[in-house]
């Protein structure tokens, strides 16, 4: 069974910039994931201002019943989100691989505008081969 069930990415606004399923048991559609991140994306804004300490960044981890949720939101207001198995581990490291390969594949791309849907295939390719050492990573533990 994978760690892994999806990762998304969306933009300072909200908008969802890369969405990837890898092997959810209930697969969702462009509408549902378009309505994850945006709800996501409000409910880790409103955390930041409900917050009781001051300079919170917003909600790292939500633990569910079935699922984990780990955010890594970087400086520009990007947010990186793997929904994984319940008592994944070391899901805050991937997060932050997955961001260095977005700025190494996606920002240093001539032809990648900013805020617009990734589409580019060595971060895709990149992607793909943490995901599986991640993966392998997971099962030799």
């Amino acid at each position: 069974m994978a760690a892994i069930y999806s990762l998304y990415i969306i933009n300072k606004s909200g908008g969802l910039i890369f969405y990837k399923d890898y092997g959810s048991k209930g697969r969702m559609d462009t509408n549902d994931s378009l309505r994850v991140a945006s709800l996501w994306h409000s409910m880790h804004a409103i955390s930041q201002q409900l917050s009781p300490t001051t300079g919170c960044s917003g909600i790292e981890l939500l633990e569910a019943d079935t699922f984990d949720l780990h955010c890594f939101q970087s400086l520009t207001g990007t947010k990186f989100f793997v929904v994984c198995e319940p008592g994944t581990q070391h899901m805050e490291a991937l997060l932050k691989i997955i961001y260095e390969l977005y700025t190494d594949y996606v920002l240093k791309n001539p032809f990648y505008e900013m805020e617009m849907p990734i589409r580019c295939e060595l971060f895709d390719i990149n992607l793909t081969q943490a995901i599986q050492k991640d993966r392998v990573a997971l099962s030799g533990r």
